[in-house]
C-alpha cells in the first residue's frame, strides 16, 4: 500500500484533500501543485537531505509546500508568521533553510506561491522527506528535532497512518477538523496523516469556538484534534450545541486537561474523546479512551509502540506508583539539531528518554502525569505541582483559564502565584481573591494554596495550548504586581 496524497489522486482525483474558508483543494490539485513546487526546489540546487521552511499559516499553500517537501526527501521547518525577527531569523540560520516558503517576498532566500507553477524545474528523487520541528522549551533558544532520513520509497512511511487506524479508527472516510496552527507538532502531523490515508481535511485559519463547532456539523466531521484550552473555551459559550451525529473521535493533548473540563466534555459529546500523551520528540506514546479515562480520571494511558520507565534521580528505576520522571524505551532515539548535549541531557544512563514530564505508573500500567519538571515550584523545601492546582480552579465553571506558577519569596524561596481568566470580571477582585482561595482550602493541602491571585482577560498561552509560563514568571517576580491576596490578614 503506498500511502501519499499521490496515490489517492490516480484513484480519485476530485476527492477533496482540504477544505478551508470555503475553498477546496482536491487530491488531483494537491499532487498537481507539489509535484511541480518539488521540481522548482530541485531546479534551484534542493537536494534529498537539504531543508526549506514554511511561513504560510494556515492555508492551502502550506500543505501544498508540506507535500512537495515530504514527496522529494526534503526537510520543512513550519514557522509561525507570528514570530518576532530575531526569532524567525534565528531558526531559519539554525536549520539551514535552502529556500523559504512565504508570501513576504522580502524576506532572503523567498520563493512566493505566485511563483510556484512558473519557472524552471528539475527532476527530484521520490522518497520521504520529514518535517523538522522546533520546541519552544522554557529557556533559551528553541531546540530543532531532526530525524535521519530514511531513504524509502514515498508512502512507505505507514509508522503514524497504522496508528491513526489501529487506535482512532481513522480511513478514507476520515473527516478531520484541525482547529489549531499547522506549525506546531500535532496538527501538522495528524493532517498529514489523514491525507495519506485519503481522508478529508477541514482547517481552520484560526480558532473560534463557536466557529469550531458549527464547521462539526456543517462538514460532517468524523474526527477531530484540540487541546484543551479549546475545550474551555467551547465550554464557556451561551449557546453550544449537541455533537453531531457524524463525530465519533476527539483527540486531544498538548497540555494537561483539567478533570472537570473532561468529564463535561464527555458530558456534552458523549464518550467519544481520545487522550494521548507525546511531543515533538516523539519518543514515545501513551493513549487512554474516554470509558478507560472515567475508571482512572487523571491518567494519560497506557503506553502504545513503547515502554515506559519511571527513574529516580540517579536514573534508578522506581516501582509503580512511585513518582519520578518518565522516560520512554523505544526505537526513537532523541535527537535535537545542532544540540547534541540537549538529547543527552534528556537521556537516562539506560538509554531511554524522557520529555522533562514527572509522573507515575500504576499496577495495570497507566501512566499519571504530575507536572513538566521544569515547572515544579519549590517552597520551604516542598515541591509543588501547578497542575493539581490548575485542575482544582478549573473545577469552579465560573473559571475559564488559569496558570499557577512559583515566583521568588525571601522566606520561603518561592510561593504559589495564580493568574486566572474568570466568565464575568470581577466587581471586587479582593474579594475574588479570598473566595477563591477559600474554596481551594477544601480540594488542596494549605501550602499549595496560591498567597496572591490576579486576573487577565486571556493567559498568554501559545496556539499549542501550552502557557508561557517563563513570560508570567517574569511579570510577576515583582511583589507589588502580584494583585489579591488569598487571606484577609495579609497586607497587598
Amino acid at each position: 500500500m503506498s500511502l501519499h496524497p499521490g496515490a489517492i489522486a490516480a484513484t480519485a482525483p476530485a476527492r477533496a484533500a482540504l477544505v478551508i474558508d470555503g475553498e477546496v483543494l482536491t487530491y488531483g490539485a494537491l499532487t498537481e501543485r507539489a509535484e511541480r513546487l518539488a521540481g522548482r526546489l530541485a531546479a534551484l540546487g534542493c537536494a534529498p537531505g537539504d531543508t526549506v521552511a514554511l511561513i504560510l499559516g494556515n492555508s492551502a499553500d502550506f500543505f501544498v509546500a508540506a507535500w512537495a517537501a515530504q514527496m522529494s526527501g526534503l526537510y520543512f521547518v513550519p514557522l509561525s508568521e507570528r514570530l518576532t525577527v530575531p526569532e524567525r531569523n534565528y531558526i531559519l540560520a539554525d536549520s539551514g533553510a535552502k529556500v523559504v516558503l512565504t508570501q513576504d517576498a522580502d524576506l532572503p532566500r523567498a520563493l512566493v506561491p505566485a511563483q510556484w507553477d512558473s519557472g524552471a524545474t528539475a527532476p527530484f528523487a521520490r522518497i520521504e522527506g520529514s518535517d523538522m520541528l522546533y520546541t519552544s522549551g522554557t529557556t533559551g533558544h528553541p531546540k530543532g528535532v531532526k530525524r535521519p532520513l530514511s531513504g524509502a520509497p514515498l508512502g512507505s512511511d505507514a509508522r503514524r497512518a497504522e496508528r491513526a487506524q489501529a487506535l482512532f479508527g481513522m480511513d478514507s472516510d476520515t473527516v478531520f477538523l484541525s482547529p489549531a496552527p499547522l506549525y506546531h507538532a500535532a496538527p501538522l502531523r495528524w493532517a498529514m496523516t489523514v491525507l495519506r490515508l485519503g481522508g478529508t481535511v477541514v482547517a481552520m485559519r484560526k480558532f473560534d469556538a463557536a466557529e469550531a463547532l458549527r464547521l462539526l456539523g456543517e462538514h460532517r466531521v468524523t474526527h477531530s484534534q484540540w487541546v484543551p484550552t479549546m475545550f474551555a473555551r467551547m465550554l464557556a459559550l451561551d449557546k453550544r450545541p449537541a455533537g453531531p451525529p457524524s463525530h465519533i473521535c476527539a483527540i486531544h493533548a498538548g497540555a494537561p486537561c483539567p478533570p472537570d473540563i473532561k468529564r463535561r466534555m464527555i458530558d456534552w459529546w458523549g464518550p467519544i474523546l481520545h487522550e494521548y500523551y507525546s511531543g515533538t520528540e516523539a519518543v514515545g506514546f501513551t493513549h487512554i479512551t474516554s470509558a478507560e479515562w472515567l475508571e482512572r480520571p487523571g491518567s494519560v494511558g497506557r503506553a502504545h509502540g513503547a515502554v515506559i520507565h519511571i527513574l529516580g534521580e540517579d536514573d534508578t528505576p522506581l516501582p509503580p506508583g512511585a513518582t519520578g520522571r518518565v522516560f520512554f524505551e523505544s526505537a526513537t532515539p532523541h535527537a535535537y539539531h545542532n544540540a547534541p548535549e540537549k538529547a543527552a541531557a534528556a537521556t537516562s544512563r539506560q538509554g531511554y528518554a524522557t520529555m522533562g514530564d514527572i509522573g507515575h505508573v500504576d499496577a495495570e500500567g497507566y501512566l499519571w502525569l504530575t507536572d513538566r519538571a521544569s515547572f515544579t515550584i519549590i517552597s520551604g523545601g516542598a515541591n509543588i505541582y501547578p497542575a493539581e492546582i490548575e485542575a482544582a480552579l478549573m473545577s469552579d465553571p465560573g473559571v475559564v483559564d488559569c496558570a499557577v506558577f512559583g515566583v521568588p519569596d525571601a522566606d520561603l524561596g518561592e510561593v504559589v502565584q495564580a493568574v486566572i481568566e474568570l466568565r464575568e470580571p470581577p466587581a471586587d477582585p479582593a474579594a475574588a481573591a479570598r473566595a477563591i482561595a477559600e474554596r481551594l482550602r477544601g480540594l488542596v493541602a494549605a501550602n499549595k494554596i496560591p498567597r496572591q491571585f490576579d486576573f487577565t482577560d486571556r493567559l498568554p498561552r501559545m496556539d499549542s495550548g501550552k502557557v508561557q509560563k517563563r513570560i508570567l514568571a517574569e511579570r510577576y517576580a515583582e511583589p507589588t504586581r502580584r494583585g489579591y491576596f488569598g487571606r484577609v490578614r495579609e497586607k497587598h
